[in-house]
């Protein structure tokens, strides 16, 4: 058995990432090899995940992916690992437009891992047990192993809820001041700007560990498998990585790996592009960054790669680099240029939500017809030209304008939608570099 816990919410802001992220420093600390999970499509909790365990955090999300998918991945990512912790999404029951699909209770009884409710009970003491019965009650199919109970503020505080437990208690954590992490637009900052390693003391002195690991050893999922071996390497695939674009998701990378790219990762602010046969520019905040990214070589450079008919692959934040220039904070900026387009950033997201596509044919990177599943959630908005080429038809979702995303130009693919990759449009992908190589 692979032992694992998820550890829900009541609501987002619960205190959930926080809990479930000292949880994994904690049990990390205690010895433990600790394989970190996030349910649902989201970027930034899975890098402090991955910067606690030293293992790459994995999304778990029965949309973009499949039931199949999620075991899949699960146990892939497991092999080797102690105990895996799940931080759930959202409130415990929250799923795609009100219903079941993609919630953390589904991905719980996906797995037949156990669960920890997280329940803010500031402002409450006797009502907490009707939430927490509620929560309890509500799935018999969800097997609910206890509860942390957050921000309590005295133990007077404490007292008061103790006295009629219904549920396993796990953690009585104090309001803790001044350690929460920052936010902004899109989220928390990234694992590399704030560290949430030191609510690991907290989780330790607060949570019952041992019944924790009890518990998740209590579980139903199966024994792991090892991961798909990665077919040998025959083209050079440049990623960009660093503060302006950050947003990737790991089986998206290791997916492209197996189908045949040997992946080169490099910092568009820093620098100079690499000697590579394709390019994948993720998501992340190149607005943070637009003077530095106007101001670097690798910008012209990319331009030129373009313009020569390099293939392009980018998402949100490389979408917004891709354009001609970008309006943020009052200011303009140059950015590289390649699509006919401009950029804004606004005070509020422009869109929010899931995205299933289809390609129309229009990019060598995806041949018509095939499609994928993905996220889109953005502070800006791209105008592009009146003439302009897009690759993918939403079924799903906003995109760059009326359902329209993949804004294409040369040999060039740039869309809002964070694509959860499938073997189909790896493999197009790497199939393409490869005639161009040869072409070369």
């Amino acid at each position: 058995m692979i032992p694992a816990i998820v550890i829900a919410g009541t609501h987002s802001g619960c205190g959930k990432t926080t809990l479930a992220s000292g949880i994994m420093a904690a049990l990390q600390a205690r010895g433990l090899e600790v394989q970190p999970f996030k349910v649902g499509p989201d970027f930034i909790d899975p890098s402090h995940h991955t910067a606690i365990c030293g293992r790459p955090s994995r999304n778990l999300d029965p949309f973009m992916m499949g039931e199949n998918g999620v075991v899949r991945t699960f146990l892939a990512a497991s092999a080797g690992a102690d105990i895996a912790v799940i931080e759930g999404v959202m409130g415990m029951y929250d799923g795609l437009e009100g219903g079941d699909l993609g919630s953390t209770a589904h991905v719980a009884r996906i797995l037949g891992a156990p669960v920890v409710l997280v329940a803010d009970v500031g402002g409450m003491s006797r009502s907490a047990h009707a939430l927490v019965r509620g929560y309890a009650g509500y799935d018999p199919a969800v097997r609910f192993a206890g509860v942390i109970f957050n921000r309590v503020g005295s133990p007077r505080h404490r007292q008061m809820i103790e006295e009629e437990l219904s549920v396993p208690a796990l953690g009585w954590v104090p309001t803790e001041k001044g350690k929460a992490v920052s936010s902004r637009h899109l989220g928390l900052a990234m694992a590399g700007e704030a560290s949430m390693a030191t609510f690991g003391e907290v989780c330790e002195a607060h949570c019952d560990l041992d019944a924790l690991i009890a518990a998740a050893s209590s579980g139903q999922a199966a024994m792991p498998i090892p991961a798909d071996a990665d077919a040998p390497s025959h083209v050079r695939l440049g990623v960009a990585r660093d503060a302006a674009f950050c947003f990737y998701y790991q089986d998206n990378l290791d997916l492209l790996r197996r189908s045949g790219a040997d992946l080169v990762f490099f910092s568009p602010i820093t620098d100079p592009l690499p000697e590579v046969d394709g390019l994948y520019l993720g998501g992340g905040y190149p607005e943070l960054h637009a003077a530095a990214l106007a101001a670097s070589p690798c910008t012209a450079q990319i331009r030129a790669a373009a313009e020569d008919g390099m293939l392009v692959y980018a998402e949100c934040g490389g979408l917004i680099y891709l354009c001609e220039g970008l309006e943020a904070d009052g200011r303009e900026y140059r950015m590289a240029g390649v699509l006919p387009a401009r950029a804004q950033m606004h005070g509020r997201f422009q869109a929010l939500g899931y995205v299933e596509a289809e390609a129309t044919g229009a990019s060598p990177l995806l041949p018509a017809g095939a499609g994928f599943r993905g996220h889109e959630f953005h502070y800006s908005s791209v105008d592009p030209a009146a003439d302009a080429r897009f690759a993918l038809a939403l079924r799903r979702g906003k995109g760059i304008a009326d359902g329209q995303d993949g804004l294409c130009e040369h040999m060039v693919m740039a869309g809002y939608s964070h694509a959860y990759l499938n073997e189909t449009f790896a493999s197009a992908f790497v199939g393409a570099m490869e005639r161009r190589q040869r072409s070369g």
